[in-house]
């Protein structure tokens, strides 16, 4: 159906960077995107090369665009702006080689990962920040990395809800998800060591990591509140065994080996949590019911403020055509995709969340 828009300038040109779980809704809400206009496709299969992108997004219909292995031909069509949704938890650092490199060649970039650049102050080396800056100044391009967690869910949706705050206390942000339908073997098992033995320690539990992987949502909310955090974050992590053999998308899990993870990250000033990061993952809804549920539905993020007034929001989803795993990879698609026009806008370098005006679904509104 035809979308509302309020913008009568040429659509921006957009390259959506990987076809998998994220990339094929990045591809569906671009076209869907009035002021933006799909230009360009990137996969890493070669067998893909040459497809078209409505197939490969199973819309359906096709669009007339077709993908490419080749990063010249894409920035040969001189794009505003790449939607970078290809996996980056297993590559950080070759990552942030590659998105340095598009905004140093004059494009900008919203990406998916690696998730320490929500807000890499505190974990990162100030000069590697320093030229990631300097990358964008050279290209006058920005790159903005976000999605839903980390991201809005833990980032401006938390400090919206400060906003009504007249003291605040504590603020803890929590996803509390079933992650049975969530197609990611690489997480799932290498990273999370779902299926494996509790004796084994996967590269996600080893101390310091989870600060680095989720420290930038405690550190970008300390930002946002004015605190400075005490040095280094505080991690707790419970791994507790599959009561029963469980059937997943991504690992089959026997009993007795690890079936739910429980963990924070917290900042505290002066040795007094005020900041925490919580994730509740199962691979079975109906296992640990002494931890936090949703609600509602089988997963869910959760805002809770301590202070005055405290207050309590629970944030659920569920996609049209299939369930909260799918309807995630598509709001993880869209706050990328609808950050577009204002990433373009921003000024050169790295883009916190801190930085951009107010995002919305501008335009999408059917008619």
């Amino acid at each position: 159906m035809p979308h509302a828009s309020g913008n009568p300038q040429s659509p921006l040109r957009v390259v959506v960077w990987s076809t998998g779980t994220v990339g094929r809704h990045a591809i569906a809400g671009v076209d869907a995107h009035p002021d933006l206009e799909l230009v360009g496709v990137w996969t890493s299969t070669p067998a893909k090369a040459g497809q078209d992108a409505g197939e490969l997004a199973g819309l359906g219909r096709t669009l007339g665009v077709t993908a490419t292995t080749s990063r010249d031909e894409l920035l040969a069509l001189e794009p505003d702006c790449v939607v970078h949704a290809a996996m980056t938890d297993d590559r950080v650092f070759e990552s942030i080689e590659d998105l340095t490199a598009l905004i140093r060649d004059g494009v900008n970039v919203v990406s998916s990962g690696p998730v320490i650049l929500v807000h890499p102050q505190g974990t990162l080396p100030d000069e590697m920040i320093e030229g990631i800056h300097a990358a964008g100044r050279e290209g006058n391009a920005s790159l903005h990395v976000n999605g839903i967690d980390p991201g809005f869910a833990n980032d401006v949706l938390p400090l919206a809800v400060t906003s009504l705050s007249q003291r605040i206390d504590h603020v803890r942000v929590s996803e509390i998800a079933d992650y049975s339908t969530y197609y990611q073997p690489v997480v799932m098992k290498d990273l999370f060591g779902f299926g494996g033995s509790l004796d084994a320690k996967p590269f996600l539990w080893e101390p310091g990591v989870l600060s680095t992987a989720w420290g930038p949502v405690v550190r970008v909310l300390a930002a946002g509140l004015g605190v400075t955090l005490d040095e280094p974050l505080v991690e707790t992590v419970e791994r507790r065994p599959a009561a029963q053999d469980t059937k997943t998308v991504s690992v089959d899990i026997a009993e007795g080996t690890q079936g739910s993870v429980r963990f924070t990250v917290t900042g505290t000033v002066e040795g007094v949590p005020r900041i925490t990061l919580e994730h509740v993952t199962r691979t079975d809804a109906t296992s640990d019911p002494d931890w936090p549920v949703p609600a509602k539905g089988d997963g869910c993020y959760r805002v809770e403020v301590t202070g005055e007034p405290s207050m309590t929001l629970e944030l659920s989803h569920h996609g049209e055509h299939g369930d909260h795993n799918v309807s995630g990879m598509i709001v993880t698609a869209q706050r990328l995709v609808n950050a577009i026009p204002a990433v373009v806008a921003a000024s050169p370098g790295l883009v916190s969340p801190l930085d951009l005006p107010l995002i919305t679904g501008r335009g999408l509104v059917t008619r």
